[in-house]
């Protein structure tokens, strides 16, 4: 039998057993975006700015061309950090290189597919890993007032990244706005209806909620330590309205902080809501959950509840650097996308209140059927969302 100081123990050892044979945990996973900036070149020619990860398309491209060359050239300039002779490398094995992008990625006019031919050397730009520059010129139909953009760069099936995304931004003579690619939709027409973009980027935010496993156990933290409905719903609008800050700065280019810093204190956010909720069952016991109705303060919380949205909102700002360096929203063209990024944190905001209207219900019914019950259970979450927090923070510690 165990006694009662050997149960938490035990407990304790099983999360960080589980916790330490996990992968490491990033909030984006092993995922590659591409960046498309369409611009008008010349009357029946547009012009593409593709921007890739460099270090994938070397890989990519060699496999693709049987050029093992281009590998034992590129690795060692992009070894070297030198952003100028990764691009002299790349220019030697062009071939290569457009002969997989051009593969991949592709425009069409009425119906009939543009000629494209290189506009000027590939060049490298440093983001938070090197990116490539390929400029493209296409030939199409005359008096075209609309083009279909179609990509397949990087699939899942090359066994380098997956869920690749294709971030396209288009500001032509008759048509501006933006989409979003990926496997399960690779085209799309620059005749697309408003209502068919706000959709794309609804469900992208919702989509980036859901495959980011830090936000999920993030919110989840939040839900297993909120002790009303309507204090979690203020929770969670309120990291919306704080990671909504960041994506507009960081797409005025008024803020651009390494994923190095940002990904850790995702990590630490974690461990950091999840022990707030240990800290009160400590301390206040089968009190943890009460409320002081006798605070006149607003929306009826008391001042743990306006303490926790004061924390929930500064990390929502450092979630918000993970959400625009997913996008990549650290450019000047980003004002194109400030749209979309309403509608994205709309997306966000929609499957957060979903999850909390699935999950919060269920544990009030818990706590109110049995309230000893309730702290156990939501005890034991807040321990392996705080245990798993911690692990990951020291993982991308140690790793940068």
């Amino acid at each position: 039998m165990l006694t009662k100081l050997s149960r938490p123990l035990v407990l304790v050892g099983l999360l960080l057993a589980i916790a330490w044979w996990s992968p490491p945990a990033s909030a984006h996973g092993f995922s590659s975006v591409v960046y498309a900036d369409i611009t008008s070149s010349s009357p029946g020619s547009i012009q593409v700015d593709l921007a890739l990860e460099e270090d994938l398309l070397i890989y990519s491209a060699a496999d693709d061309a049987g050029d093992d060359q281009l590998v034992e050239e590129g690795q060692p300039a992009w070894d070297s950090g030198d952003l100028a002779a990764q691009a002299a490398v790349l220019n030697a094995h062009a071939d290569a290189l457009l002969g997989y992008v051009e593969d991949r990625f592709g425009v069409s006019a009425k119906g009939e597919a543009c000629v494209a031919k290189q506009a000027g050397d590939f060049t490298v730009e440093l983001r938070d890993v090197p990116y490539l520059h390929v400029k493209l010129d296409y030939d199409c139909a005359r008096n075209a007032t609309a083009h279909e953009i179609h990509s397949t760069l990087f699939p899942d099936g090359e066994g380098y990244v997956s869920g690749t995304k294709t971030i396209v931004t288009y500001d032509l003579d008759f048509k501006d706005g933006s989409a979003a690619l990926d496997s399960s939709r690779t085209s799309f027409s620059t005749d697309q209806s408003a209502g068919a973009r706000f959709w794309e980027f609804f469900s992208l935010g919702g989509e980036h909620l859901l495959t980011g496993i830090d936000h999920i156990l993030f919110l989840i933290a939040l839900i297993a330590g909120s002790r009303s409905l309507r204090e979690i719903v203020l929770a969670a609008t309120t990291f919306t309205v704080a990671h909504s800050v960041t994506l507009l700065l960081a797409a005025l280019g008024v803020v651009k902080v390494p994923s190095g810093v940002v990904e850790p204190l995702i990590a630490l956010s974690i461990a950091v809501v999840a022990g707030w909720y240990l800290w009160r069952l400590w301390r206040h016991g089968p009190d943890a959950l009460e409320i002081d109705t006798t605070s006149s303060s607003h929306f009826a919380l008391d001042r743990a509840g306006w303490g926790r949205l004061g924390v929930v909102f500064c990390f929502g700002l450092i979630h918000g650097l993970g959400f625009a360096g997913a996008l990549g929203i650290e450019q000047a063209w980003s004002w194109t996308l400030l749209w979309s990024l309403l509608v994205f944190n709309l997306g966000i905001e929609a499957v957060q209140l979903g999850l909390i209207a699935l999950i919060f219900p269920l544990l009030a019914v818990l706590r109110h059927r049995s309230p000893r019950a309730g702290r156990v259970v939501t005890g034991t979450i807040a321990a392996v969302v705080s245990v798993f927090g911690l692990l990951w923070f020291v993982q991308r510690i140690t790793a940068g």
